[in-house]
């Protein structure tokens, strides 16, 4: 699958996909969605110390990598488990200049980030494990975790161009996969997922979205 890195709104990358017209993150800002819908929404709405995290979506690593950030100032310990079936490769995701924006002394753990064995548990940093999964997402059945799941980072292409992502199942499984208490994030705003997930047994919440968005949904287990 063709990628193309372009620069969004806030200087940093994103990567556009031709095949489906569409981008990784929002083109008003990749950097300023990520931490407003995952890291402020969703990991910071986590109180506890020690928290296992999925990520529906591993993509550029740009999640992961603020993530690992965030536990240096948090003093949290992530277990993050991505579960993705079309990895970028390491060579385009040597040219993404998040670490240039937020870390330049991080350079080397966004690129482990991305070198590091998948279906394998690595120590990135001393607080943040990785694994990612090489994982078809559309067939939750055969995803057998070891844990269960405190954070949610729900970041799929968008349900006009994916739309067998936002199938109920996955969610039925996620919530099976989940804690009680367990918070799940999106972009995604749309009515038929927000009643879905409220089907299924969440608490949602429309939060205001990033620049450029108006709502985002937050779910609670």
């Amino acid at each position: 699958m063709e990628r193309i890195i372009e620069i969004s709104g806030d200087g940093s990358h994103t990567l556009f996909v031709p095949a489906l017209d569409e981008h990784y993150h929002s083109t008003r800002g990749a950097i300023q969605e990520a931490m407003h819908v995952f890291l402020q929404a969703g990991l910071q709405r986590c109180d506890k110390q020690e928290i296992h995290l999925l990520e529906i979506g591993f993509g550029t690593g740009l999640n992961a990598f603020l993530t690992l950030l965030d536990t240096e100032t948090s003093g949290k310990t992530i277990h993050y488990t991505a579960l993705e079936k079309f990895p970028i490769a390491i060579d385009q995701a040597r040219e993404l200049n998040y670490s240039d924006i937020i870390a330049p002394p991080r350079v080397k753990e966004f690129t482990r980030l991305h070198e590091a064995p998948w279906n394998e548990l690595v120590a990135i940093t001393p607080r943040f494990k990785l694994n990612k999964c090489e994982q078809d997402v559309t067939r939750p059945e055969e995803y057998l975790p070891d844990t269960l799941f405190d954070v949610i980072y729900f970041d799929a292409f968008g349900p006009e161009k994916q739309p067998e992502m936002w199938a109920r199942d996955i969610f039925v499984r996620i919530h099976e996969l989940s804690r009680e208490g367990a918070v799940l994030t999106t972009y995604c705003a749309k009515g038929a997922v927000r009643r879905m997930l409220q089907e299924i047994g969440y608490r949602v919440e429309r939060l205001p979205g990033p620049p450029g968005k108006r709502e985002m949904l937050r779910a609670i287990k």
